[in-house]
Formats: structure tokens, C-alpha cells, sequence
């Protein structure tokens, strides 16, 4: 049987248990030009809130009644596709469920002799390339660069800095909480960590880029957003990745007061999305598995067990109660 979590439910503000329903099906039998694919994990993330709405977007909404979109990685047990035999390793869209019968489009096989499968769908999956492709090819990054990153100890942004650091940029991070501020300075190797729970980010952001930023990198925006508006220096670069403080507003979203500092110092602000890369994701995922061969790049899997979990775990995307990739598994060895 086949365990799937669908989507029932358009969440007004924060997504709830009655979001979803969890139900149990037989295992699809695969048609000619398919593979059926059984799912070991699924990604959690910020962006999976936003695909619950409807309305225009980067990405079709989700349909009522559909299986929750998500990213997932898992083996080939049944196979009607030339492309792909059983036993191969894939990742793709699979959803959440323990079982998923495909075409095999925007499926790629991977290596889990090279890295643990959680990996293909954390730093050398989507979460790396948005990472890699958002900071060098829209933050436009160059050695002696001042690089600012939100959400610093999360998936994206604790790759986004090591990125920066690597090619000669100082770094600075904001993370909520002394724990995850010192996990991005003393394991990832950011030059400082501004505690947002704790700490005046104004002032901090001062006292550690006294002579500005030359690229934001913005996983949340709201009020920090709005702080780092204040300290762009000339031609500096923001990069609209996501929003995560305002993705469960139940009234507008609150924008930045501040941006006539793009008038005053050129600067300008672009928004990123990974899908916009696809032809290069190879090329994205052997540079970073390359640094992380060499050491030079950690990533960590925070994981979860249990697909009738997945309501409570996805809370933790807002909460911030997780360190580095948040990963369900969603069946058993």
C-alpha cells in the first residue's frame, strides 16, 4: 500500500493539520514509458507555503485533492522507461508519498555511493542550486565583497555563505539564536553571525559592515529586509530569494520603507528563482560536490521520520526549530 498525504485544504495563515489528509492507497501499476519510484525522503521547504495559494506565481498553486508537491529521493523498483532501470537512485518531484509513479521528467539519477541520499535533495539538490546559482550568478559575488545573509543557519543560506566565503567575500549571517549563531561562525566559517532574537540587528549590522554591503542575500524579508536596505553601498546587489516572515500573514505583506536606498546608491534588488537554471544543474552539483569532497562546503540534514509526521515537522520550517536541511523520511528501509 501506498501512504499519501493530499492536499485538501488552502491554509489562511499558518498551514494546520486540516491542511492536508493522510490516506492509503494501493501501489500504482506503472503504463508503458513510466517508473515506479519508492520514495525514501522528501524535502521540506519555505516555498511549499507559497505553492498553497492560489493565485499567479513562478509555479502552477496546487490543485485541491492533489499529493503535496515536494522534492524526494528514492529507488527504482519497477521500471517501463529505457531511460531509468530498477535499482537506479533518482531524485525529482515526487511528492509526499511513499510511492510515486512517473515519466521519469525532471527525474535524474544520483549516486548514493557519493553522498547519503538526503543530500541530493538538500546541498547537491534544489537547495544547493538555488544556493550556488542565487548568490553567484544574481548576487554577482566577487572576492572582497561584503555579503550579508538571512536565515544564515538554514539550507540555503548556510551553502550561500560558504559560496561567498570561498570566493574571498567577508561574510556575515543573521540567525535566530545563540546556538545557530555560532554553528555558522565556528562550523560553516562566516566572519560573524547577528543574532535577530537577541541582539539590535541595526546596530550589530553597523558594527560589523561599517562600511556597507555590497550583496544581500534575503531568505526573509520583512523588517530585516528593510534594515539591510540602510547599509547598501554603491552598485551593491540584493537577492530576493524568499520571505519567510511574511508567508503566514493573514493581512498584506509588508514591504520595505526603505528602498529609496536603490535610488541612492544604484543598487539593485532581483528576484531568484532556481528553476531558471535548469539546463545548468549539473554543471551546479559537480562544482559544489567537488568543494565538498575537498571539505571546503558542510551541509546538515536535519531529519524526521514518519510520513503521518509530515504536519508537525513542516511546522518547524517556521518556527525555526531545525539546523540546516529540514528532510522527512517518509518509508522504511
Amino acid at each position: 500500500m501506498n501512504k499519501q498525504l493530499l492536499f485538501v485544504k488552502r491554509p489562511i495563515g499558518e498551514a494546520d493539520a486540516s491542511t492536508w489528509s493522510l490516506e492509503t492507497n494501493p501501489i500504482p501499476e506503472i503504463k508503458e514509458g513510466q517508473i515506479l519510484v519508492k520514495q525514501h525522503y522528501v524535502s521540506l521547504d519555505p516555498a511549499m507555503r507559497g505553492w498553497m495559494n492560489q493565485g499567479k506565481s513562478y509555479i502552477e498553486p496546487m490543485a485541491i485533492g492533489s499529493v503535496m508537491r515536494a522534492g524526494s529521493v528514492g529507488e527504482v523498483v519497477a521500471s517501463k522507461n529505457s531511460k531509468f532501470k530498477v535499482g537506479d537512485h533518482v531524485a525529482g518531484t515526487g511528492g509526499v508519498q511513499q510511492y510515486c509513479a512517473t515519466d521519469g521528467q525532471g527525474f535524474y539519477q544520483v549516486d548514493p555511493r557519493i553522498a547519503p541520499l538526503p543530500t541530493y535533495i538538500g546541498a547537491l539538490g534544489m537547495t544547493g542550486m538555488t544556493a550556488y546559482f542565487g548568490i553567484t550568478e544574481v548576487g554577482k559575488i566577487k572576492e572582497g565583497d561584503v555579503v550579508l545573509v538571512s536565515g544564515a543557519a538554514g539550507a540555503v543560506g548556510s551553502i550561500v555563505g560558504q559560496v561567498a566565503k570561498i570566493k574571498g567575500c567577508r561574510v556575515v549571517g543573521i540567525a535566530g539564536g545563540a546556538d545557530k549563531c555560532s554553528y555558522v561562525v565556528d562550523e560553516l566559517g562566516f566572519d560573524a553571525c547577528i543574532d535577530y532574537k537577541n541582539e539590535n540587528v541595526a546596530t550589530r549590522l553597523k558594527e560589523e559592515c561599517p562600511k556597507g554591503i555590497d550583496v544581500y542575500f534575503d531568505n526573509v524579508g520583512g523588517d530585516i529586509l528593510d534594515i539591510a536596505l540602510t547599509r547598501l553601498r554603491m552598485h551593491a546587489r540584493i537577492v530576493i530569494c524568499g520571505a519567510i516572515s511574511q508567508y503566514n500573514n493573514k493581512l498584506a505583506v509588508k514591504g520595505p520603507s526603505n528602498y529609496l536606498s536603490l535610488l541612492v546608491n544604484r543598487a539593485t534588488m532581483q528576484g531568484m528563482v532556481v528553476f531558471d537554471y535548469a539546463p545548468r544543474y549539473a554543471e551546479g552539483a559537480k562544482i559544489l560536490g567537488g568543494w565538498m569532497a575537498e571539505g571546503k562546503i558542510k551541509a546538515r540534514e536535519d531529519i524526521y521520520k514518519g510520513i503521518e509526521n509530515f504536519p508537525e515537522t513542516f511546522k518547524r520550517l517556521f518556527s525555526g526549530d531545525k539546523l540546516g536541511k529540514l528532510v522527512l523520511k517518509v518509508i522504511e528501509d
